[in-house]
């Protein structure tokens, strides 16, 4: 049910974008259901996108600390708890010269054309470590005990079903970024869209479900939120996963940062506009992108440093997510419907999935919300 949901968001959103002639997600949403809407998807959309910031920095820290005690052991032979304290050997040290000497030059640039040629390393990275998962649960010593997980029905079942929410919505989402992906594809056929976005997440299904089946059936309630860390430091299976995993993220987040930045540049342009007019020169918008490069790493950096828990991240993220994947996608499809020349049966029925679409991300924004709300006062 939830991919059918995922697939459509997907369509509807290259469809609003096919019909507005918009190549940003706020672009669009703004032209297709008018500009009070697009403003609170502006707003929405720079918040998301800097907390899904926040947490690709958490897991390349998590990552990172890892390889420093996987790094230490094989280089001296001697057990992690025996590592002394330099600043150096600190994972948060690791964090910001990555940030400063690959991140950084990745995300200067000004179209997200140019990610597409090393972001397919994110997908070698998440093929390498389901089969590493499905490896080790197979080669696990007998000694290890695996926590089988046990079936349980009532309230409690369905009290952590919708838990789950949130984090199915962080780890499906890519509806920010698709219709500037569906911008820049040479073939913008809807059917060539519509077979992409469908093969896609039929790929990310099948990944997502064996790692966190194996996972889960590995470690049972042991099973950490970051499954990498549930993993000892030595493991060179594991230690390859996250090498590839951390470059994976690192080429990521300059999607996700650009996608953001676009935002506040484009006020910024605009309110350099309206002061003097017509006059915008390249070095404005040279230095204004710059320097919200800059500043967007820094301050995520500075959250992820000081967030232990990346599933804290992920709680708040999920809420907001189902804007972009089921509420803005649902109004755009009952915005369009009002105009386009459909006949009157596909009019209703596309009106009635849009409204179907939007009540349900208004249910899962709202109970995702309150959990992560409880969570972080330490209410449940």
């Amino acid at each position: 049910i939830s991919l059918v949901f995922l697939v459509s968001g997907l369509i509807i959103l290259g469809y609003s974008s096919s019909i507005s002639g918009q190549c940003t997600y706020q672009a669009v949403v703004k032209e297709v259901c008018g500009p009070a809407i697009g403003q609170l998807c502006e707003i929405c959309f720079v918040f998301n996108l800097f907390m899904i910031s926040v947490a690709f920095l958490v897991v390349v820290d998590d990552q990172l600390e890892k390889l420093c005690e996987s790094l230490y052991e094989l280089v001296t032979g001697l057990p992690k708890s025996e590592m002394p304290y330099h600043f150096y050997t600190d994972q948060r040290f690791g964090l910001v010269l990555l940030c400063a000497f690959l991140i950084l030059p990745l995300s200067i640039s000004k179209e997200i054309s140019i990610q597409k040629y090393i972001s397919v390393l994110g997908t070698l990275a998440a093929t390498y470590l389901t089969i590493a998962i499905i490896i080790k649960y197979h080669t696990v010593p007998p000694v290890l005990v695996r926590n089988t997980p046990v079936y349980t029905s009532g309230i409690g079942s369905w009290a952590s079903m919708f838990s789950v929410i949130p984090t199915i919505c962080f780890g499906f989402q890519c509806h920010e970024a698709s219709i500037a992906i569906y911008s820049s594809m040479e073939n913008q056929r809807l059917s060539h869209w519509v077979f992409i976005s469908v093969v896609s997440m039929i790929f990310c299904l099948i990944i997502y479900s064996l790692t966190g089946v194996y996972g889960y059936l590995t470690f049972g309630k042991d099973t950490k939120a970051d499954i990498l860390m549930s993993y000892a430091s030595d493991d060179v299976l594991m230690l390859i996963a996250r090498l590839l995993f951390g470059v994976s993220i690192i080429t990521i987040y300059p999607i996700t940062l650009l996608l953001g930045r676009s935002v506040i540049q484009d006020l910024l342009l605009s309110w350099r506009r309206r002061r003097h007019g017509d006059l915008l020169t390249v070095e404005f918008e040279r230095r204004s992108r710059h320097t919200l490069t800059v500043l967007w790493i820094t301050m995520t950096l500075l959250i992820a440093v000081f967030v232990p828990d990346i599933s804290k991240v992920i709680s708040v993220i999920g809420g907001v997510s189902a804007f972009f994947i089921f509420i803005f996608p649902g109004l755009c499809l009952m915005f369009a419907m009002q105009s386009e020349p459909v006949s009157c049966k596909t009019r209703v029925v596309l009106t009635v999935w849009g409204v179907v679409t939007l009540i349900c991300g208004a249910f899962i924004f709202g109970q995702s919300t309150t959990i992560a709300v409880m969570q972080l006062l330490g209410k449940i």
